[in-house]
């Protein structure tokens, strides 16, 4: 069976809110009214599984790109990190972090794993990494 209108690698959807200017981030795929459209996550926990590639304004069309472990990708840290800790989204409650990553934080919480770091990195880099759909952590 032959599949059809399926999309592999970057392609193009329309901003949910302004990513001018937030390239190398993650934003979640959502809606308005049936129209996809990406946002920078809400919640530390969101499935913000695309890499903001070219930001634009409110309603115009910005690139994304898929993050899948077959392919490393850069995305922008909050903090630092080694080589193998996980990543997971930076606090999402500081809205110059949001669609950041950071090292899984030893404080109470649930967070998201997203990837793994492929390089040691420090704050405000694009940091090596590999996409690992580790799911929910609970740090108790």
């Amino acid at each position: 069976m032959t599949q059809t209108n399926i999309k592999r690698g970057d392609f193009q959807v329309l901003a949910g809110e302004d990513l001018t200017g937030k390239e190398d981030r993650l934003v979640k795929l959502t809606h308005d009214t049936g129209v996809p459209e990406v946002k920078l996550p809400a919640a530390n926990t969101d499935y913000a599984l695309y890499l903001l590639i070219e930001g634009a304004a409110d309603a115009a069309h910005v690139s994304v790109r898929p993050i899948e472990a077959a392919q490393s990708v850069r995305i922008a840290l909050k903090g630092t990190c080694n080589p193998g800790d996980v990543l997971v989204l930076a606090d999402v409650a500081t809205p110059a972090d949001k669609g950041k990553v950071r090292a899984l934080p030893a404080a109470a919480g649930t967070y998201r794993g997203l990837a793994l770091a492929e390089e040691a990195g420090v704050d405000g880099q694009t940091v090596l990494c590999r996409p690992a759909m580790i799911g929910n952590i609970t740090v108790t």
